[in-house]
C-alpha cells in the first residue's frame, strides 16, 4: 500500500516540535489543567481502539486508552510520544508495523491534521489510513476554529464544518454529528482553543 505524502517541511522540523512543548507546557496550563475537557470530549466518544493521525506530542492519545497508536511525520514528536510511554510511529515506521494490518483499529482520529495541508493532500493522507480501520468503525475530524487557526503560521486553510463534510463525502464516509467544543461556536472568534469537531461512519 503506497504511503500518503509527508505533511509540509515546517512541521517536520525539530523547532517546531519545541513550539508544541513550549505551548503545551505553559504553567498556567498545568495549573489549571485545561486537557480535562478536551479528555472527557475523547473519552465519551467511546472509540474503542484508535489510530491517531498526526498524533504529534502524544496530547490525544495519552488520553485514546493503552491500545491506541499514534503516527506522525515528525520523528522529534514521535520520540516525545515514545518517551512518555505511547506507542507512536513515523509514517515510514507505522506501514511497517504490525498495525498496518486491515481492520486493525475502531476508529481514525484526525485532530488538527486538516488544516495544515491543502484538500487533496488531506484526502490522500486520510485515505492512506482509513484502510486499517474496520468496516462501520468512526472517522473523528477536528479543526481548530477562527482565532486558533489564525495562531499557527503553519496552517495552511480554514476547515470548517462544511469542509471537513466535504472531505468526509469524498472518502466515502458518513457524517454522523458536527458541533463546536468546548464553548458554542461563536466563541471560535475569539478563544484559540474552541474546536470544530465531526464524527463519521466508514462504509
Amino acid at each position: 500500500m503506497r504511503q500518503p505524502r509527508p505533511g509540509p517541511a515546517d512541521t517536520q522540523s525539530e523547532s517546531y516540535t519545541q513550539r508544541l512543548r513550549r505551548l503545551s507546557g505553559a504553567r498556567w496550563k498545568r495549573w489549571l489543567d485545561v486537557q480535562a475537557p478536551y479528555r472527557w470530549n475523547l473519552r465519551r466518544l467511546e472509540l474503542g481502539r484508535t489510530l491517531d493521525v498526526g498524533s504529534g506530542l502524544g496530547r490525544n492519545l495519552i488520553n485514546l486508552g493503552p491500545n491506541a497508536v499514534g503516527v506522525d511525520h515528525n520523528p522529534t514528536s514521535v520520540a516525545h510520544s515514545r518517551a512518555l510511554g505511547l506507542e507512536a510511529y513515523t509514517v515510514a515506521e507505522f506501514f511497517r508495523s504490525e498495525h498496518a494490518r486491515p481492520d486493525a483499529f475502531d476508529s481514525l482520529l484526525a485532530a488538527h491534521l486538516l488544516e495544515h495541508m491543502p484538500a487533496e493532500q488531506a484526502h490522500e493522507v486520510v485515505a492512506g489510513y482509513l484502510p486499517f480501520v474496520r468496516s462501520g468503525g468512526r472517522a473523528v475530524f477536528i479543526t481548530p476554529q477562527e482565532r486558533g487557526y489564525r495562531s499557527d503560521a503553519s496552517h495552511v486553510r480554514f476547515v470548517g464544518f462544511d469542509e471537513t463534510a466535504q472531505t468526509c463525502r469524498d472518502l466515502g464516509l458518513t457524517v454522523l454529528r458536527q458541533y463546536s467544543f468546548p464553548f458554542h461556536r461563536a466563541a471560535g472568534r475569539v478563544f484559540t482553543y474552541n474546536e470544530f469537531v465531526t464524527v463519521a461512519r466508514l462504509p
